[in-house]
């Protein structure tokens, strides 16, 4: 049949002047076109008949989403294109091939020549805006809706509600969303999404109840938003609650929600739901194994992620960018650097090694592994930074102690970050170099920096910074200052590490201090209860050394025992100080009878401590 039909077209363009060659016939023809050869045979016959339909046969290489011969018809549209010639080229550079910078160049080619965008123009040329973030841009097409009186057409304002959020402008997106005189599902769909995407979670989840309440059953669009504000919010009766629904509506869970279910309860702590969502799910692709891996990296379960991934892996889906920087921080949380190597590998051959995120988790990973020359040829292979990736290698050698390879690579992001601002992340890493290094004074500097020259105010981890590097150069009482001018409460970390100084530094005075806070926000701490102890005893305050002791007892609290890995073949063995080497395997025995002999070798001389 379809042979037929080719054949009928060839007869019909060898025909000379005859009775087939009318207009009707070759846009008839041009319609059925499958090829661009074939579109060009019907062009040609339009040119030699003197037949003008520019419009049919662009549509018909958008339809066939052939950019080239797309382009070369617009162009030699006389006088120029036509407003509708204009509105399916917008479309389709938005759409179809996303070249974004190109839709927007044609809107204002088309203003230049005298016609007017309509209702047809403005949607895609915000969504050009929205995936550029180009909010200059978007200011200017809304200004130019509310002179043409657009802003009432719903599509216009949708659009213009996703441009805003996609530019981290959720009160102009509110803004355009309370003007919508009447509301529809895709309008709530629209500020949900918008709130969502720009971290305003609670914002979400208000508009959520309140679309509700004006009679809107929520469908699968607002579903997802909403589940990811829940996440983020750590609101699970409401998650559980849009589980419920889905099940009572019938609703299919597909990779969509089903996704979407899964990184909620993970955000929320509740694996155990997360995992019977996936394994209730018929059919899984690469998104859903994606949701349940990073949920169980991010949750610190590395064992569980990474054998997740080995299962994506026998179900015969193909890892994607996203499965691979989950998988690289599951790695880099325990210390596989052997399965990393073989994620680095997997990515340098199909493409993906330098993408900026896979490389950015590699870095990471390497770092945290201990090879820091393979995070350092990582970092400078990559042809594109972000602050992600200048952060990750700061922070890396920051924690290596190479603390002013650290500050020279922070004066180069300074200098040649292409774009890549400091941030808080940034200063965070710079001030662990400080820490491990003992430079206080830089330390300071730094600390000052951050809000003079970069307009940062300064958080908790970068207090915890400093009462660290403080404490850790003996200058315990300008520490104390410090923590009472925090701008919330110490977290115990920050007091861990001052509640060792004073143990290293027999300070009972600031130790007693700090014991009071440590023991109100980390009341199940053993080490906690041990540190005090030997603060008083080490001062031969005995009674008080008892005391703890004691309290320690009653609240039924016991220590936590030490724990190490060891890999071999990509299996970790996991060990815990007192469990007795009970092993049932030669190789893992002879590893540890190498490390013994090596640290022998190297002068080690354990240091025991009653």
């Amino acid at each position: 049949m379809r042979l037929a039909r080719q054949l009928a077209f060839e007869n019909v363009l060898a025909v000379g002047n005859g009775k087939y060659h009318t207009a009707e016939c070759l846009v008839s023809l041009a319609k059925q076109c499958s090829s661009r050869k074939t579109l060009q045979q019907v062009h040609t016959q339009m040119v030699v008949n003197s037949i003008h339909k520019p419009n049919h046969l662009l549509s018909k290489a958008i339809h066939l989403a052939d950019l080239p011969c797309a382009s070369l018809l617009f162009s030699h549209i006389a006088p120029h294109p036509n407003g509708y010639a204009f509105n399916i080229m917008i479309r389709a550079l938005t759409t179809t091939w996303r070249r974004h910078p190109l839709a927007l160049a044609l809107f204002y080619r088309m203003k230049s020549l005298g016609l007017t965008p309509d209702n047809f123009t403005f949607p895609f040329f915000f969504l050009s805006c929205a995936n550029l973030a180009d909010l200059r841009h978007a200011r200017a097409g809304h200004s130019s809706v509310f002179k043409l009186g657009l802003h009432s057409d719903p599509h216009t304002a949708h659009s213009l509600i996703t441009t805003y959020a996609r530019c981290s402008r959720p009160g102009c997106a509110r803004q355009v969303f309370d003007e919508i005189a009447h509301r529809d599902l895709v309008s709530w769909n629209s500020m949900i999404a918008g709130y969502a995407k720009t971290g305003c979670a609670r914002e979400a989840v208000e508009v959520f109840g309140a679309m509700r309440r004006d009679g809107f059953e929520p469908d699968e669009m607002s579903l997802v938003s909403v589940l990811g504000a829940c996440g983020e919010l750590g609101d699970l009766l409401l998650g559980r609650w849009v589980e419920g629904f889905v099940v009572e509506r019938g609703m299919t869970l597909n990779s969509y929600i089903g996704s979407a279910l899964i990184s909620m309860y993970a955000k929320c702590g509740d694996l155990g739901s997360a995992r019977r969502i996936f394994d209730s799910m018929a059919t899984r692709d690469v998104i859903t194994w994606n949701a349940v891996i990073s949920g169980y990296a991010q949750n610190g379960m590395a064992d569980e992620a990474i054998s997740l991934f080995h299962g994506m892996k026998e179900d015969c889906i193909n890892a994607n960018k996203i499965t691979l920087t989950a998988v690289l921080s599951a790695c880099a949380t325990i210390g596989a650097l052997d399965l990393g190597k073989q994620i680095h590998e997997y990515a340098s051959q199909r493409g993906f090694q330098h993408d900026i995120f896979v490389a950015t988790a590699l870095i990471d990973m390497y770092a945290k592994c201990g090879s820091l020359d393979s995070a350092q040829r990582v970092f400078k292979e990559m042809p594109q930074k972000n602050e992600a990736s200048w952060n990750a290698m700061i922070s890396a050698l920051a924690s290596h102690g190479k603390a002013e390879k650290a500050l020279s690579l922070f004066q180069r992001m300074s200098d040649e970050g292409g774009g890549a601002c400091p941030n808080d992340i940034t200063f965070v890493g710079l001030l662990s170099a400080c820490v491990h290094a003992g430079l206080v004074a830089e330390g300071y500097r730094l600390f000052d920096m951050m809000s003079t020259l970069f307009g940062l105010v300064p958080k908790i981890e970068h207090y915890s910074c400093m009462v660290d590097l403080l404490a850790r150069a003996g200058h315990l009482y300008e520490a104390w200052d410090l923590i009472e001018k925090m701008p919330e409460k110490p977290d115990k970390v920050t007091l861990g590490a001052m509640l060792g100084a004073c143990q290293r530094k027999k300070n009972v005075d600031i130790g007693e201090r700090v014991m009071q806070l440590i023991l109100e926000v980390d009341p199940s701490n053993s080490g906690n209860y041990i540190i005090s102890s030997k603060i008083y005893a080490n001062l031969n305050m005995w009674e008080d050394s008892a005391r703890m002791r004691l309290l320690m007892r009653q609240k039924g609290i016991t220590k936590t025992p030490g724990c190490s890995w060891i890999e071999i073949e990509n299996h970790l063995h996991e060990f815990h100080a007192g469990d007795g080497l009970c092993l049932d395997s030669i190789d893992i025995s002879n590893i540890i009878d190498l490390l013994y002999e090596e640290l022998k070798r190297e002068g080690y001389v354990p240091k025991v401590v009653e």
